[in-house]
């Protein structure tokens, strides 16, 4: 399983909390952080949080604490919204800067916007920085008897998903396989070859 989208993520720690039994293994792939998630701890998530944009630092608030007024917020013209909704070049790392450059024109953000911006992107912020109704860092191994693994790969140039609350995961969670990427940024799986080499590893070590 390749997690894409924070809903996939939610679906999964809940398939992972509940269900492990019905999984073969996952591979989360710079996976969202929720700032609020009651096991991180306040310095480390402060810090990170301060590192986002100021026009992402409000929308996470309003997402987290007034998520009935997200789709108001993403789309008034007072404030920059979401720098994902504004497209901003400014989250993108110099790794992906360089990728979309080789990009065809909307050829890969029609995919993964088909549902429409409020579906797609409104929504997954929600999901993403909402009150989840369990802590993904307090999950036990799914698989204790090494049936099946789970892996994370996270680049450490990832300008939306800080590098350093995804370290502290991997820290809490051994039993996870961590992959960071140096140089990369969020968008790595683009990358020639890292997609294949995501999908062989799964499957190397669960075979």
């Amino acid at each position: 399983m390749l997690l894409v989208t924070p809903w996939v993520e939610k679906l999964l720690g809940v398939c992972l909390k509940y269900i492990p039994h019905r999984l073969a293994g996952a591979s989360l792939v710079t996976p969202v952080v929720n700032y609020w998630w009651s096991s991180l701890p306040a310095n480390l998530t402060r810090e990170a949080y301060y590192m986002q944009l100021p026009q992402d630092q409000w929308s996470l608030r309003v997402a987290h604490y007034a998520p009935w007024l997200n789709y108001w917020w993403q789309t008034q013209k007072l404030f920059p919204p979401s720098s994902v909704v504004d497209h901003s070049l400014k989250i993108l790392s110099r790794q992906d800067s360089e990728l979309k450059a080789t990009w065809k024109k909307h050829e890969n953000i029609a995919p993964v916007r088909q549902q429409g911006v409020h579906e797609s992107i409104h929504r997954d912020m929600m999901i993403a920085f909402g009150r989840w109704e369990f802590d993904p860092i307090q999950l036990t191994n799914p698989f204790p008897q090494n049936e099946g693994t789970v892996h994370l790969w996270q680049g450490d140039e990832d300008m939306l998903v800080p590098v350093t609350l995804q370290r502290y995961i991997a820290q809490q969670l051994p039993w996870i396989h961590y992959h960071e990427l140096p140089g990369a940024g969020h968008l790595f799986p683009y990358a020639k070859g890292v997609s294949d080499a995501i999908v062989k590893t799964q499957l190397s070590y669960d075979s």
